[in-house]
């Protein structure tokens, strides 16, 4: 949970100091099998350095995590040629995250296999009230990521 004090196993791991399955390590990240995989070959992708979830994590790490997620899904893929594969990352206890180090879930996925769907079946999801309130909220998120954008813009020309 977030603010305990407990050790967290994601850098015990990262460390190298907690036992796993690693398939893949570098200077910036770990990938393994986790204790309870959802299906076969599930992995999970964690960069050493710690940070609670995606949104804390910095531009530097994330694409590091991204190139690791992108080469042992590939892996995964020729290894195991799976019909699909799910890539997740939950941020925060209401998406269902447990352990507060950032970490992305390569799922690879067979027809009618036991991991079941994500998402609502068609046409039972949020649907918005009217075409102004879709337009609304797409405006109101556009320019929070454009402020985003200018802000790591600024951070970078002055070296940060």
């Amino acid at each position: 949970m977030p603010g305990d004090e407990q050790p967290c196993v994601f850098c015990e791991i990262a460390a190298g100091t907690a036992g796993t399955r690693l398939v893949h390590e570098d200077p910036h990240t770990v990938a393994f099998f986790p204790l309870e995989p959802a299906t076969l070959g599930h992995t999970l992708v964690v960069p050493r350095r710690h940070s609670a979830d995606l949104w804390a994590m910095d531009d530097t790490t994330a694409r590091h995590v991204m190139r690791t997620v992108l080469r042992v899904g590939r892996a995964l893929r020729s290894v195991l040629a799976p019909d699909g594969m799910n890539v997740v990352s939950s941020a925060g206890e209401a998406a269902t995250q447990t352990v507060f180090h950032t970490h992305v879930h390569l799922v690879p996925r067979r027809a009618g296999d036991a991991m079941g769907r994500l998402w609502p079946a068609a046409g039972a999801g949020f649907r918005f009230a009217d075409d102004a309130a879709a337009d609304a909220l797409a405006a109101r998120v556009a320019d929070a990521a454009r402020a985003a954008s200018e802000s790591e813009d600024d951070k970078r020309e002055v070296g940060q």
